[in-house]
């Protein structure tokens, strides 16, 4: 296995993480701060993806496609949060599961109304299109390396507003004590919705980002849903680095799991039967991280609850 392959997955790896923490951020966020668990923020992944793909088709602007993911996502989330998730915030976690997978159903059955059944395809920009070489004389596709970039970019940002904004001062005092805050002269319902409205437009811009590389199709949220799921737990409920530590290394195990376990067991084993058993335990190996994590920190990495 050469060097220069390793360097790829790897640089796979972390694309495929830094998507993830878009997606685990918005709900690691709506939960620290609401205490809420939305089963439907994969379904405003998915409706940021279909924004881009029919706002892509119409105009051909690529940027104009991420505009619209993130404006669609964020709206969708904050009507949500006003109809349906302010009425839950008393509910226990079972209520508010079973709202939040009605959400999904809803969603699911309405943009297959609105779009159709056929998938729809987002292209890459001819000026994002094809390989960059990197040091050491690696090529390696110009878009994910976009990718990667944008994903710091929007992480590091997301760090300042919480850590350097007044507003990200609410947010974190929310996370603490809401009514505290709300006693202080704090609008709590505002500071929901726009924290709701936030996480939703990160999903968004995560599936039109992600949807450049895959079919956009109804139901692509749902498998994102469970491993920003399993990333907030390896991080932290409610921790924004907990999310980012615990994206990268979903991705990179991932990733690199379906490289490396194949060819490991290829050494002790018949060249098919080291390809389906090193096949199934990577699939199985960030679940099996997050139970080690669990082990050694069972709140997780950066956990602040208990």
């Amino acid at each position: 296995m050469s060097a220069i392959l390793i360097v790829e997955q790897v640089l796979n790896g972390l694309q495929v993480g830094i998507m993830l923490f878009l997606t685990a951020a918005g709900l690691t966020l709506i939960f620290g701060v609401m205490g809420l668990i939305n089963l439907a923020h994969g379904s405003l992944y998915m409706i940021g993806a279909f924004a881009a793909a029919a706002v892509a088709g119409a105009t051909g602007s690529f940027l104009l496609a991420l505009v619209a993911a993130l404006a669609a996502a964020a709206v969708a989330g904050a009507v949500v949060e006003m109809v349906v998730i302010r009425r839950l915030y008393a509910s226990d976690h079972l209520d508010q599961v079973l709202a939040t997978f009605a959400l999904i159903l809803i969603f699911s059955e309405g943009t297959r109304w609105v779009f159709g059944s056929f998938p729809m395809y987002l292209e890459i920009p001819e000026y994002l299109s094809g390989p960059v070489t990197l040091p050491g004389g690696i090529q390696y596709p110009l878009y994910r390396l976009m990718l990667i970039c944008v994903g710091l970019a929007v992480a590091l940002g997301l760090w300042f507003l919480i850590e350097r904004t007044r507003i990200g001062i609410q947010i974190r005092a929310g996370e603490n004590d809401r009514e505290m805050i709300a006693a202080l002269g704090v609008d709590i319902s505002r500071l929901y919705t726009l924290v709701f409205a936030l996480g939703a437009a990160l999903a968004g811009l995560a599936g039109a980002l992600v949807g450049a590389i895959q079919s956009v199709q109804v139901g692509m949220g749902e498998p994102v849903l469970i491993l920003a799921f399993v990333i907030i737990v390896i991080g932290g409920i409610g921790s924004i680095r907990g999310a980012f530590i615990g994206a990268l290394l979903v991705g990179l195990t991932d990733t690199l799991g379906g490289i490396f376990l194949p060819a490991m067991f290829k050494l002790f084993m018949a060249p098919a039967s080291a390809t389906s058993v090193g096949s199934s335990l990577a699939s199985m190996a960030i679940y099996i991280l997050m139970s080690l994590v669990l082990v050694w920190k069972p709140t997780g990495l950066f956990g602040v609850r208990g």
